[in-house]
């Protein structure tokens, strides 16, 4: 096969993204594949000794070859979905999934590897000594102990799994690009009432690309949160929040379904979990991170919300007296909430979301944002030339000193075959190649915010801003580690409930006024977001932060008992409603659905992790105290926290690096401040 003919294959620095096309993956997998096949059968043998570097020579670099270019694969399926592509990645997926598990399970490469520990692990850099105790947990985990039928069961269930979670992501997909409700050109005036212009104008524009008249609204967050916040037609917020709230359920067109996968994933994780020998699949998947057991996180979970909940009560008490005083909202209905909310937000302190959002153009933030990690970590970042999947993606690198040290592809618009949300994929990590060459990482940096309309530049919510400094922050903790080591470089290897510290202690800058003096420029007057506008963010930013809290602590809690208790596999909705129940001060209707849409458990690697996300703003938190200590530019402090935590990456616990950073444990005091939740 010409391996230049083939994109997937050909060697280059950066991939051609512009070339790739669905043809091209089979091939490519069919030969890297077969290459990583004969890899490891060669690692196995009597010719390679029971050495780090002898079996990272054989076998790390054609394993790394086929998940990078796999890597690409499911990164393009997700930004640039086409029945095509999607075709073509679901035709390979199982072909990845079952040599992935037999690697991981292989009883041959598992005795090499102990071998290494018994001989050499002594003479092993602290890198390489994590990386071997990751890799000996992993292949555990990853049923290398099993024998006989255990052995092929865990092996069906990857598979099985690995093809379920797929599905489940192409059903959200599917389901919320399929909807849309059309607004009549007549009725547009009446119905669209409130909702900010470039958001009519770009429903507009849909509706004339579908060769309709009037206006065309969808489900995808651009359009649907702020027709939620600022929509006045009270029958228009409650069928999109019906439509939103059922997606890919039994509400829907059948095969978006995702009750069946729910179940049988969830049936399939547990009978994993009794094959390794742990009693439920939280057990099983808490092995590899900070939290001990499951107890301690349903603990934590149920303590924040016990703390949430007074403060909840009084904001939800507070919603609905305005609602109703202000709004003739007698009875405060889900999809009153947001809008409500928006409202009261702009009396009490006189100010709307889409006021702010006039300051913060794209170009403007991009260019804060940059100059805020220039001067915290000490690199230049600079636009360079790359091939790219869509004309709105950029390429960046990042350098250090003139050397560059990394890059990352900006994907910001919301599209048609897009998956919703933002994220950060790596598309290669940091690694000391056996050859002796330096491969630097390279991250994919996603968000889904309103594109361009009218001929200005985008407009982002300060939750967008907010949204893009977490990516950067996960981007950063990848790209900008020293670790040489494939395996714990960068956010590899770190414990997936510490892994959201970088992302969560970014956001905090978003609210510093030096910071967002150098973000904001009004989108008509070039200027920056005035003090006293910046003050009324800054007093409403704990705004409603007891319901915020509680609906995280909802998601957190839900996701643990499912995957704790193995008889509610089958009652996902059920378990979904009484932890509603248990959690909020007023309960969900009956008909929301918002488990069948849970990516993030089912198809984003976060099943029995989602409570990461607040036990890692416990860290975060804490750590960006000592930015408050000592100034939010402090070269110091951030040169500590960079060669602390950024740069070690996964190559020693995350605990650790909490202390050499902080000097000590982590408290919960300057989260419970930075949410609000402290009585003043």
């Amino acid at each position: 096969m010409d391996m230049n003919a083939n994109p997937l294959l050909a060697p280059a620095a950066l991939p051609d993204f512009a070339r790739i096309r669905p043809e091209h993956v089979t091939p490519a997998l069919d030969l890297l594949l077969a290459d990583a096949e004969a890899a490891l059968e060669k690692a196995v043998g009597p010719d390679v000794p029971p050495d780090w570097d002898a079996l990272a020579a054989v076998l790390d670099v054609a394993v790394e070859r086929l998940h990078v270019a796999w890597g690409h694969v499911s990164h393009l399926q997700s930004v640039v979905d086409t029945p095509e592509l999607r075709a073509a990645h679901t035709a390979n997926l199982a072909r990845v999934i079952e040599f992935s598990t037999r690697l991981g399970a292989d009883e041959r490469l598992f005795a090499k590897y102990k071998a290494v520990k018994a001989t050499q692990y002594e003479r092993l850099n602290p890198a390489r000594r994590k990386a071997l105790d990751d890799a000996l947990l992993a292949f555990v985990l990853g049923g290398a102990e099993l024998q006989g039928a255990a052995r092929e069961r865990y092996a069906a269930i990857q598979d099985r799994a690995g093809e379920l979670s797929q599905r489940f992501g192409e059903h959200v997909l599917d389901a919320t690009d399929a909807w849309f409700l059309d607004v009549p050109a007549a009725e547009v005036e009446r119905q669209l009432e409130g909702v900010p212009a470039d958001v009519k104008q770009a429903a507009h524009e849909a509706a004339a690309a579908a060769g309709v008249a009037g206006c065309r609204l969808t489900l995808k967050m651009p359009c649907y949160q702020p027709v939620m916040m600022h929509a006045r037609h009270r029958p228009l917020r409650e069928v999109l929040y019906r439509a939103f709230m059922t997606r890919a359920s039994e509400f829907g067109v059948p095969e978006h379904d995702n009750s069946a996968l729910m179940r049988e994933l969830l049936e399939l994780r547990h009978e994993e979990a009794a094959l390794l020998g742990y009693a439920t699949y939280a057990e099983a998947a808490l092995v590899t991170k900070m939290a001990r057991s499951p107890a301690e996180v349903l603990g934590f979970i149920r303590d924040l919300a016990r703390r949430a909940r007074p403060f909840a009560d009084k904001e939800l008490a507070e919603l609905r007296a305005f609602a109703s005083a202000a709004l003739g909202l007698t009875e405060l209905e889900p999809w009153d909430r947001a809008y409500a909310s928006e409202q009261l937000k702009q009396a009490r302190y006189a100010f709307s979301s889409e006021e702010v959002r006039q300051y913060f153009t794209e170009p403007t933030v991009l260019k804060g944002l940059f100059a805020l990690i220039e001067t915290l970590f000490e690199v230049e970042i600079r636009q360079a030339d790359a091939p790219v999947w869509h004309d709105s993606v950029s390429y960046h690198t990042i350098s250090r000193q003139g050397q560059v040290i990394a890059g990352f592809y900006l994907d910001l618009h919301a599209r048609a075959g897009k998956q919703q949300g933002a994220w950060m994929n790596d598309s290669r990590g940091r690694w000391k190649r056996p050859e002796g060459a330096l491969q630097l990482p390279v991250a994919h940096l996603v968000c889904n915010f309103a594109p361009p309309v009218g001929g200005k530049p985008a407009l982002l919510s300060h939750d967008d801003v907010v949204t893009l400094f977490h990516e950067f922050g996960h981007g950063l903790h990848h790209m900008l580690t020293r670790v040489e080591e494939l395996s714990v470089a960068g956010i590899s290897g770190v414990e997936h409930d510490a892994v959201e510290l970088p992302s969560q202690f970014m956001e905090n800058f978003c609210w510093e006024w030096e910071v967002l003096q150098r973000l904001s420029s009004h989108v008509d007057t070039g200027r920056p977001l005035p003090r006293e506008l910046y003050d009324r963010m800054l007093a409403a930013r704990h705004f409603q932060s007891g319901l915020l809290l509680l609906r995280q602590c909802e998601f957190g809690l839900t996701d643990m008992r499912l995957h704790h208790e193995p008889a509610v596999a089958a009652h996902a909705q059920r378990v979904a409603d009484e932890v509603n129940a248990e959690v909020q001060p007023v309960r969900a209707p009956e008909w929301v659905r918002f488990v069948h849409s849970f990516t993030h458990l089912f198809d984003g690697g976060y099943a029995a992790g989602y409570y990461g996300y607040a036990w890692a703003q416990l860290l975060s938190a804490d750590a960006y105290s000592a930015f408050e200590e000592a100034g939010v530019f402090d070269p110091a402090t951030g040169r500590l926290f960079r060669e602390q935590i950024l740069e070690v990456g996964g190559s020693r616990p995350a605990l650790e690096s909490f202390r050499a950073f902080r000097g000590r444990d982590p408290q919960i005091d300057a989260m419970l401040r930075h949410q609000g939740l402290v009585e003043a």
